[in-house]
């Protein structure tokens, strides 16, 4: 057993938060087995990466991995023993040496409308459908920006950048009318429902971005944590975020892309995937869904690559 564990993290309060509740869980798992470990020696190391302290367009600036690179050198350099990532921000490659080892349950997965107090005042029901004509939407994903367009022509979408705590400032200042944040975020901040103005975006009307609500717990491939991690793995939650991030590598998903996915398990009939890929005119998504048995690895890849064939093909690309 080391004497101390290193969790890396960004220094975002959701991201504090995400590691805090990781080094809970590894706490609860070590500390029956070694008695007089404390839960003061799994550290917590906030990092800042590109993505923090480039506030532009993350389609202009690089993608995903502006997210992730800082922290994935200090596992490969042995400064850390764990990085703590929102899965939806890794690339779909990881880097040789590196492996997600763990995956632990996941949160919510829908995204959330949240409106100005103003706007919510001026509408009936708090829905995309009763939005006054012309609301400004703040986000600055090309995935919902997309799927709000579909839904209503007539929305302005702003760019929208910043945590979440900077949104919300933003939001109550007047800046836009409305914005969308991924429900997991919220809660994990303890940002319940019925503390903010708005509702749950239905799958139907906003597929998620894959993996949201996901936590990916990334160490070296020969790290003796990997042990430790095996333990706090949820393997409902692992299988379906590979089966969706198998779909998106097949799509050579990115911030440019337009691209959505969910894996659902349905009782009794096995690992149902949605998926979502922008039309080449970006006007609208494409959606098809697949559902299989899966039991490993292999077959949650397997779903997914099948999936992204067809989603490709329904757009028109050889596969």
């Amino acid at each position: 057993m080391p004497e101390r564990i290193a969790i890396g993290t960004r220094s975002s309060p959701l991201a504090l938060a995400q590691a805090f509740e990781v080094r809970e869980r590894l706490y609860q798992v070590i500390k029956p087995q070694f008695g007089g470990f404390r839960r003061e020696a799994i550290e917590i190391h906030p990092m800042s990466t590109m993505g923090d302290r480039n506030q532009g367009s993350l389609t202009e600036i690089g993608g995903k991995g502006l997210f992730t690179l800082e922290i994935e050198q200090a596992l490969l350099s042995g400064t850390i023993d764990i990085a703590v990532h929102s899965l939806k921000d890794m690339p779909t490659e990881v880097p040789k040496g590196l492996i997600i080892a763990a995956v632990p349950p996941r949160e919510a997965v829908h995204d959330f409308l949240i409106l100005s107090a103003k706007t919510a005042a001026e509408m009936n029901q708090l829905t995309v459908e009763n939005l006054p004509p012309n609301s400004r939407i703040g986000t600055s994903s090309l995935r919902r920006a997309l799927q709000l367009r579909q839904l209503r022509a007539d929305l302005v979408i702003l760019p929208f950048r910043g945590n979440i705590g900077t949104r919300l400032k933003k939001l109550a200042a007047g800046e836009v009318d409305a914005t969308v944040l991924a429900r997991a975020g919220l809660n994990r901040l303890g940002l319940h429902q019925n503390q903010l103005i708005g509702a749950t975006l239905p799958i139907d009307i906003i597929l998620p971005a894959v993996a949201q609500g996901a936590l990916a717990l990334e160490t070296r491939d020969s790290s003796p944590v990997r042990a430790w991690l095996d333990l706090i793995d949820h393997r409902p939650s692992h299988l379906a975020v590979l089966a969706e991030r198998a779909m998106l590598r097949v799509l050579d998903g990115s911030c440019k892309t337009p691209i959505g996915g969910l894996a659902l398990w349905q009782d009794g009939d096995g690992l149902q995937l949605q998926g979502g890929l922008a039309s080449h005119d970006q006007e609208r998504m494409i959606r098809a869904e697949m559902i299989a048995r899966v039991e490993d690895d292999a077959a949650a890849v397997q779903l997914g690559e099948s999936l992204g064939r067809e989603l490709l093909r329904l757009r028109g690309q050889k596969v």
